[in-house]
């Protein structure tokens, strides 16, 4: 295999979908694998040092801005819930997924992803820039909302908000309707926002890459410093619909007809959407 780097001169390689670098056995190793391998590793190493860190009581810049956005997002998810039980069981699930896909996002960021590549295809590609990786957390994201939602609900109560009597209950029969559409547009929302802001910003750096030629060490530290913060906003919009699906989930709608609810559907929750 040979390893060339991307010069002014080259054409951009542009693919949708991530591409196979070599098997592993029968798992196919793509580049977006290989650079998230790589991203979920540094996040792991990053939370264990600061938690050592703070452990042993010291503190330095690091450990503040982890320390943080921990606090506040903390804080944040309580009022998103409105429950703090629920809130406190929610909360890694949501603030993993904000690590792990700041890290990743900014480790697209790097010089040499897309550009390093290995006959002719790129080594590296951002796992947000992989659609299998973000329909994945959305999956898990509606997964664990529903999870939440039996739990506070009951199994028939949750059954519930989707499926009501046409006769006894005809508009919450619809919106039990519009609940279920729902549940599958939050679902590709969440992997699509992701994938294609991710995408999109390899893109873009590709590109002007390809378009500034010898200035591009000038000119890419802005498009750059605009990926960085683009990853943040990104990573913060996933934590908190999360955590606003996690809420919707838990909600209690508007009864048309009580004799048509169980009693765990027409309890009044914490806090309403």
């Amino acid at each position: 295999m040979i390893l060339t780097t991307f010069a002014a001169s080259s054409e951009p390689h542009i693919s949708l979908a991530a591409e196979e670098i070599f098997k592993l056995g029968p798992v196919s190793i793509t580049n977006s694998i290989i650079l998230g391998v790589i991203g979920v590793g540094v996040t792991v190493a990053l939370l264990f040092y600061v938690a050592n860190m703070l452990q042993n009581g010291k503190r330095n810049f690091v450990t503040g801005v982890v320390q943080w956005a921990f606090e506040g997002f903390y804080g944040q998810a309580e009022e998103i819930i409105g429950d703090k039980t629920t809130a406190r069981r929610i909360f890694p699930l949501a603030i993993t997924m904000f690590f792990v896909i700041l890290v990743t996002y900014w480790l697209s960021v790097l010089p040499g992803v897309g550009t390093i590549t290995v006959n002719g295809t790129p080594l590296f590609r951002a796992l947000p820039a992989d659609l299998n990786f973000t329909f994945a957390l959305a999956i898990i994201t509606v997964v664990a909302s529903q999870v939440y939602a039996v739990r506070k609900h009951g199994f028939f109560g949750n059954v519930g908000r989707y499926l009501k009597n046409p006769i006894k209950d005809p508009i919450g029969a619809f919106e039990g309707i519009l609940e279920f559409i729902g549940e599958f547009s939050r679902l590709v929302a969440l992997s699509f926002r992701l994938f294609g802001n991710a995408f999109a910003g390899e893109v873009l750096l590709l590109l002007i890459a390809l378009l500034t030629g010898y200035v591009a060490g000038l000119v890419l530290p802005f498009f750059m410093a605009f990926e960085l913060f683009i990853g943040f906003i990104q990573a913060y919009v996933f934590f908190v619909l999360t955590l606003i699906f996690t809420s919707l989930a838990l909600a209690t709608h508007g009864d048309h007809s009580s004799s048509d609810h169980s009693p765990a559907v027409t309890a009044t929750p914490a806090k309403q959407e």
